[in-house]
């Protein structure tokens, strides 16, 4: 091995490579086996491969570990992942557990834990990277750290002691919300509410647009009506209304009694229109545009940190008033033919006028056809007055072709 002793938290996210050097994954998790004597062995890693699936590479087929990779055999054991009696992960369950020191010093938390290479080429802990409890009461204090060996620790009980959840959100801190999302659905049930309810509104929010429906109710299901209104505020429309007509109806009300005004009539407009029709994909916050306006004024909009890349791809084009529902639609604005165009130009003279906007009552089969045969982004929404009240994107389309099932991704070992 390059590398004999490592901390496993800065493990998570490196890149796996074969002996050719092409990746082949990345590091999600050390699993370790629990023994009567001495510090747990280390069986092997959880990898994260193409499609998101999760495989377990035995130890043993790590050749290499060093600067932030794992080198491997090259071999994949595509047997189905199963997490046996005693194997324990060490992100998602070891982190953040409290520990008492044999020493009579009292308790501190694992922040970290190292494993290493013994001389008879066995992987091990050997030793904890641990953090006290805080002194003060100022919410800016931290415990003072130590390090210890397995030997002069004792785990105290699994429960209130258990992992905190905060730690191993700062082990995915790092992570983008689609990666985010994915490792919560590798927790057991119960670790994943817990993790969830730690994160801060809008992080959580961007986290339910990308977990599956059951997922999302169960996670709603923990939050009190205020905090939820919170969380549906901030994300996409189209996301919240998909979500909230899987609630039920009562709570559904009370939780749009307590949300933004014009945000909760975005919803309830949504909730109206069939789950597989254009009403039912679209967002209602497309980025709209007078035909006077000029390109540097649509540049400027699509700058703005919150929009999404799917939607800043076109501006779309209306007559007053420019929020849905608009007044009737003109046409749209692709992004890159305002590239071509010097900032003073105005909108009118750039419109794509034969992109034909869809009807919100248009079934999603007819929608899949028109973003095949236009490779189009996004497709505006009109009613019966030609006027724009919303866009579909392509993200929401592939959301409706994929699997119910493929944000978690395929587990095996």
């Amino acid at each position: 091995m390059s590398a004999n002793r490592v901390f496993v938290a800065r493990l998570a996210g490196c890149g796996v490579f074969d002996p050719a050097g092409d990746r082949v994954g990345k590091v999600i998790d050390v699993l370790v086996l629990y023994r009567k004597t001495g510090a747990p062995r280390v069986t092997g890693m959880l990898v994260e491969i193409s499609g998101r699936r999760r495989v377990f590479v035995p130890i043993a087929r790590v050749t290499a570990v060093s600067a932030g990779q794992v080198i491997t055999t090259g071999l994949i054991d595509l047997r189905r992942f199963t997490q046996r009696g005693q194997e324990v992960r060490v992100i998602a369950e070891m982190l953040g557990r409290k520990v008492r020191l044999l020493d009579g010093t009292g308790e501190a938390s694992i922040e970290d834990v190292a494993i290493e290479l013994s001389k008879n080429l066995e992987w091990s802990v050997s030793e904890l990277f641990l953090r006290r409890p805080k002194t003060s009461a100022s919410p800016f204090a931290r415990g003072a750290t130590l390090f210890a060996s397995w030997e002069q620790a004792t785990e105290e009980a699994k429960g209130e002691d258990g992992q905190s959840a905060s730690q191993l959100l700062a082990t995915y801190s790092e992570l983008r919300p689609a990666d985010l999302a994915s490792a919560l659905l590798d927790l057991p049930d119960e670790r994943m509410l817990e993790v969830a309810e730690e994160l801060d509104d809008e992080r959580l929010a961007d986290v339910l647009e990308e977990l599956p429906e059951d997922e999302q109710i169960d996670i709603i299901a923990e939050l009190d009506d205020e905090r939820a209104a919170e969380v549906l505020d901030l994300m996409e429309p189209d996301d919240a209304a998909d979500l909230m007509a899987n609630l039920p109806e009562e709570r559904t009300e009370k939780i749009l009694d307590l949300m933004d005004e014009e945000e909760a009539d975005d919803i309830r407009m949504l909730m109206q229109f069939d789950e597989f029709t254009a009403g039912g994909l679209m967002t209602t916050e497309p980025i709209i545009c007078a035909a006077d306006a000029t390109v540097a004024e649509a540049m400027a909009l699509i700058r703005r940190k919150e929009i999404s890349p799917v939607l800043a791809a076109s501006v779309f084009v209306t007559l007053p008033p420019y929020e849905t529902a608009t007044g009737r639609y003109l046409g749209t604005v692709h992004f890159q033919k305002m590239l071509r165009y010097p900032p003073h130009e105005r909108l009118a003279s750039l419109l794509d006028t034969e992109l034909e906007p869809v009807k919100a009552d248009t079934h999603i089969a007819e929608i899949h056809r028109t973003f095949a045969n236009y490779n189009l982004v996004a497709l505006p929404v009109v009613d019966d007055e030609n006027r724009l009240i919303g866009v579909v994107t392509v993200d929401d389309v592939l959301d409706h072709l994929l699997p119910d099932d493929w944000r978690a991704g395929e587990e095996v070992r």
